[in-house]
């Protein structure tokens, strides 16, 4: 049965991807990856949060409540309910930026904007390479999930496939098909969470669960993790708004208003989160002897849920992967076929951008199979390195006059301290190491700037 209902919710969203072509003809560069900008606020809603709320939320967060206890959840709920206030106030000014320049990646508005070439390059490989793991943290999650429901595949096998799906969804209608399956993906999701933290509840009791889960696990944070958790929740928040894919679903909105409206709504995914809690919980007082605590949610729902609701929990974590999965290949395809590729343009930035991705997919399933520790490690550098693009965004959003120069410094500084801080596991006093690289990054652009403009000063005078 778990099988009959999980192929149904996946024909469905295949459906709605070709739904999602009617009326749009053959579709041109602007229309494949930012839909024209002619979304409204319900597809913008759902395409952010399919975004957003990936397996990583029913893998990573239940996984780190079931071994680290509730002080984990601190920063991971923090820095996503500061970034949507911060959306709220910047999220159309991306939107306004990114009309004025006819934009459609995040590189596009550091080239409008700066009219340097350089600095559009460097955006561009530096989010080339710190998206490039966000794929294999998918397949991960997937195949951590599958697992935890008794399913048992090939970790290559599993990978191609999902590959292979994820570029069905992009071959129909681009960003198109994504905004429609999410709006299925999404509602999957939050019943499947739902329903396993009621069955819980049902079940056992919440009292009960948290009792025996607090007799194992520690409530308390140190100074250490509270530096921590703080640290991390200004600057993911941060982090989050300068993502090369965020940018690039906030060009799909028709007008600044719909991303407000957008906005607005997003905290009420939240309410997701103390279901996924009681089930971390359950899982602590079963004991249950887990493979990896990836799989403490799924192993609560198949112990608790119905065959028909298990097909429905499966739907929810494969579309959770998929959707993030042509999130990222749909940023990295134009990103290299209109910042990096030269002389490319119109329909033949499309074509490129098609064969970019699929280079993208067989990549990370090589990466998977055979270097998965590093691309791990990489993985946890990902918003240390899309961060320090926020001061250059701010520069754009405000038009700021800043010497591309000094903006590209800056980092360039952040990148390579953030990889030399994560690589070299140094002892930060519990500070996140992408927030005192981000500093760093804004005194380079500062000093740097200040010498530009004096040495020009000095230069004027003498003349």
């Amino acid at each position: 049965m778990s099988t009959v209902v999980f192929a149904g919710f996946m024909l469905a969203s295949f459906a709605l991807a070709l739904l999602s072509r009617r009326g749009v003809g053959t579709q041109s560069v602007q229309d494949f990856f930012v839909a024209s900008r002619q979304f409204g606020s319900v597809l913008v809603f759902f395409l952010a949060a399919g975004e957003i709320y990936s397996v990583a939320t029913m893998v990573g967060f239940a996984g780190g409540i079931y071994a680290k206890g509730p002080t984990y959840g601190v920063w991971f709920l923090g820095y996503i309910l500061l970034a949507y206030p911060l959306g709220y106030f910047l999220g159309p000014r991306i939107w306004e930026a990114g009309r004025r320049f006819n934009a459609i990646t995040l590189p596009d508005l550091f080239r409008g904007h700066f009219q340097d070439r350089t600095i559009e390059r460097v955006v561009a490989l530096t989010s080339i390479l710190f998206l490039l793991p966000m794929a294999q943290l998918q397949f991960t999650g997937l195949a951590a999930a599958l697992r935890g429901l008794g399913w048992q595949f090939e970790t290559l096998h599993l990978v191609i496939i999902a590959a292979a799906l994820a570029l069905v969804y992009i071959m129909i209608a681009g960003i198109r098909s994504s905004a429609y399956v999410a709006v299925l993906k999404d509602t999957l999701m939050v019943l499947a969470i739902v329903a396993t933290g009621v069955a819980v509840a049902q079940r056992v009791g919440v009292t009960t669960v948290f009792h025996e889960a607090g007799l194992q696990v520690s409530n308390r944070m140190d100074s250490t993790q509270l530096r921590f958790a703080m640290s991390t929740i200004l600057f993911q928040s941060l982090g989050f708004l300068a993502m090369p894919f965020g940018a690039q679903m906030f060009f799909t909105a028709k007008s600044a208003n719909t991303i407000r409206r957008s906005q607005i709504a997003m905290p009420l995914y939240m309410l997701m989160y103390p279901f996924l809690v009681i089930a971390s919980y359950y899982a602590l007082s079963q004991h249950y002897s887990l493979n990896s605590a990836n799989e403490a949610f799924f192993v609560a729902a198949n112990d608790l849920l119905p065959p028909w609701l298990l097909g429905l929990v499966a739907a929810a974590a494969v579309l959770s992967a998929l959707l993030v999965l042509t999130g990222m290949c749909l940023a990295i395809g134009p990103i290299v076929s209109r910042n990096l590729l030269p002389g490319v343009g119109g329909a033949q930035q499309k074509a490129a951008a098609k064969i970019v991705i699929v280079i993208y997919l067989a990549v990370s399933i090589v990466m998977t199979s055979a270097t998965p520790t590093l691309m791990l490690t990489l993985i946890n550098t990902t918003y240390y390195g899309v961060g320090q693009f926020f001061p250059g965004l701010i520069a754009v959003l405000f038009s700021m006059r800043i010497r591309p120069a000094a903006v590209t410094a800056g980092i360039l500084a952040g990148d390579g301290l953030a990889l030399a801080f994560y690589l070299g596991r140094y002892d930060l006093g519990g500070f996140n190491p992408g927030l005192l690289c981000l500093v760093v990054n804004c005194m380079v652009i500062a000093v740097l700037e200040y010498v530009l403009r004096a040495t020009r000063a000095s230069g004027a005078v003498r003349s």
